[in-house]
């Protein structure tokens, strides 16, 4: 197992400091000058897990409320809502520097049997034979400042695979919608707890790309500040993070310095597992 993977790992061991009290590592994942907000929800909801027994979450919804610093760790406080016959509710704040930086609430529910139907899984690309980010970044790494230059070519703990990405410093308009493959290999033999807080740490990524690639901006080239604000998955099915995962993106709406994204997660064969929304920040950056 690589070190990178190890720490991704490490980072979901939380440490219990009271009954319903937990912190977490800050530093690490995707990025390092803040905390990706993928790593807090997934943080979140693994302290919720530390207090539920004998059922998985099937929704969860989250605020972004500050930035998080990666220099010091994160304390999750647990809000045991309600214990049912079917449902567990938990409520977790997280808090840095005396404030909340994230609130997320989730939903657990006991295996039930039902009916059952899903979109089919939209024709893409498979992951075979497209370019790995870490390559795509290397490729590009010239073109980046050489003082972000070491952190732009950091390995990342996910593979992922884009089926047409933007190019970062030379954007383009393109359709909003947004395909890739994504799976972490040392997710094999997980926890299904294990898997989900996997996926929901994953399912941050590239989301918020997909409402501004209509417009043809970027990170890299753009002048436009962005910030996750809101987050919300529903888990559909067992998840096998160690295997490929189409996350079928889309953006109906931007407007109001915001843009609306949707996402779909399926497995290789065309299982849908989650389903993803989430709304970013999309603000102008203008000189004053």
């Amino acid at each position: 197992m690589s070190d990178i993977v190890a720490e991704l790992l490490e980072l979901l061991e939380l440490e219990r400091i009271e009954v319903d009290i937990f912190r977490g590592i800050g530093a690490g994942g995707e990025t390092s000058t803040r905390i990706f907000g993928g790593q807090v929800i997934a943080q979140a909801l693994a302290s919720a897990y530390r207090t539920v027994e004998d059922r998985l979450c099937h929704s969860l919804h989250a605020y972004f409320i500050r930035p998080g610093d990666p220099s010091i760790p994160v304390v999750y406080q647990v809000d045991r809502s309600r214990d049912g016959s079917s449902f567990t509710t938990r409520r977790v704040v997280a808090i840095q520097h005396g404030k909340q930086i994230l609130n997320l609430s989730a939903s657990f529910h006991i295996q039930e049997d039902g009916w059952d139907h899903q979109h089919p899984m939209p024709e893409a690309h498979s992951p075979e034979g497209l370019a790995t980010r870490q390559e795509i970044r290397e490729e590009n790494a010239h073109l980046v400042n050489e003082k972000y230059r070491a952190d732009y070519l950091r390995l990342r703990p996910i593979e992922v695979r884009e089926v047409d990405p933007q190019d970062q410093f030379k954007p383009k308009v393109l359709p909003d919608t947004n395909h890739l493959w994504f799976r972490m290999e040392g997710a094999k033999g997980g926890s299904p707890q294990f898997q989900q807080c996997l996926l929901a740490y994953a399912s941050d990524m590239n989301l918020l790309g997909s409402s501004m690639r209509p417009h043809g901006l970027t990170w890299q080239k753009s002048k436009v500040m962005t910030a996750s604000l809101d987050h919300s998955m529903w888990f559909h099915a067992p998840v096998s993070f160690d295997q490929w995962h189409l996350y079928s993106m889309d953006a109906p709406f931007t407007g109001g310095a915001r843009g609306f994204n949707r996402g779909s997660i399926y497995t290789q064969k065309g299982k849908l597992v989650a389903s993803v929304a989430q709304e970013g920040l999309m603000r102008p950056m203008t000189k004053r």
